[in-house]
């Protein structure tokens, strides 16, 4: 925690920024030396937590959001996920970019559709993957995967403030390892109008460092995962300019959550509230703007 309750108290409320602010904040951000940490709350709390703790955007996770309500991922329809994220975005002054899967359908007009909508609830990025959830088939035919982009970008250009729109391709998370077929998709959803590309599921620096060569617009990385070793300062050596933990917050939260329950079930002692943040700060930080 970054400042104590007098600290809270004294401090003058920051003005409301308006959504083409934040587009404006959001889209320098990929443009500075330094790469930036863009967390993923799963619900209102914790993106005010976030928030107080000195993030400066914020991107909605469609897993953790799915895991809070006792859902799988790629569970959740668009009219719920955009009122989700709709709360997000209400929950701080942070500029927020939403994880909307594959755009909720097949079709280009569809994901078209998705990014509209995504305007109206308050967003100021998201992503499109090109995963189809579908076990025999993964991964959108190369065409029509860029088609998607394509129709997401030239839905953003309609609006009266910058949107980033990136682009996702899921190789790596669907069991596709595949470097040379990565790079040519995200050249290609950089092409179609994406303004940073994305390849969850990359974790060899090496092959991170290929990718960030290959293109010339920001990427994103995920970190958080099992394995990957990679710090801030490694990753803007890189040339990343974006970093983001997708469903890791929520499972590192779950993972507390299980093991406590586990202790209390199996052991019948109470020793994980040792390790549980206090109330009165978790409460110092939920103060309502006005009693501050």
């Amino acid at each position: 925690m970054n400042k104590n309750i007098s600290e809270l108290d004294s401090e003058p409320l920051p003005l409301k920024l308006s959504q083409a602010e934040k587009a404006e904040i959001f889209l320098s951000m990929h443009h500075e030396a330094k790469a930036f940490i863009i967390p993923n709350p799963w619900d209102i709390g914790t993106a005010r937590l976030l928030a107080q703790l000195g993030y400066r955007a914020l991107a909605t996770t469609s897993a953790g959001y799915a895991f809070s309500i006792g859902q799988r991922d790629n569970t959740i329809d668009r009219e719920t996920m955009m009122s989700h994220v709709k709360d997000i975005v209400e929950a701080t002054n942070l500029p927020v970019s939403a994880d909307l899967e594959n755009g909720f359908g097949d079709s280009p007009e569809t994901v078209a559709e998705t990014i509209q909508f995504s305007s109206k609830v308050g967003l100021v990025g998201a992503s499109i993957e090109d995963a189809t959830n579908q076990q025999d088939n993964p991964i959108y035919e190369f065409e029509l995967a860029v088609d998607r982009i394509r129709a997401a970008a030239e839905a953003k250009r309609s609006f009266a403030h910058p949107f980033v729109l990136t682009g996702r391709t899921e190789n790596y998370l669907v069991g596709r390892p595949d470097l040379k077929d990565t790079i040519k998709r995200l050249q290609a959803y950089q092409e179609a109008g994406a303004d940073v590309l994305y390849a969850p599921g990359v974790t060899s620096k090496d092959d991170i460092a290929a990718i960030v060569h290959s293109v010339d617009r920001p990427v994103n990385v995920v970190m958080g995962l099992q394995g990957v070793k990679l710090s801030v300062d490694e990753l803007t050596e890189i040339g990343v300019k974006r970093i983001s933990v997708g469903s890791s917050l929520s499972r590192a939260a779950l993972g507390a959550f299980l093991r406590a329950a586990n202790e209390m079930l199996e052991k019948g002692t109470f020793n994980f509230s040792d390790d549980a943040v206090s109330y009165a700060e978790i409460s110092a930080m939920f103060v309502e703007d006005d009693e501050k």
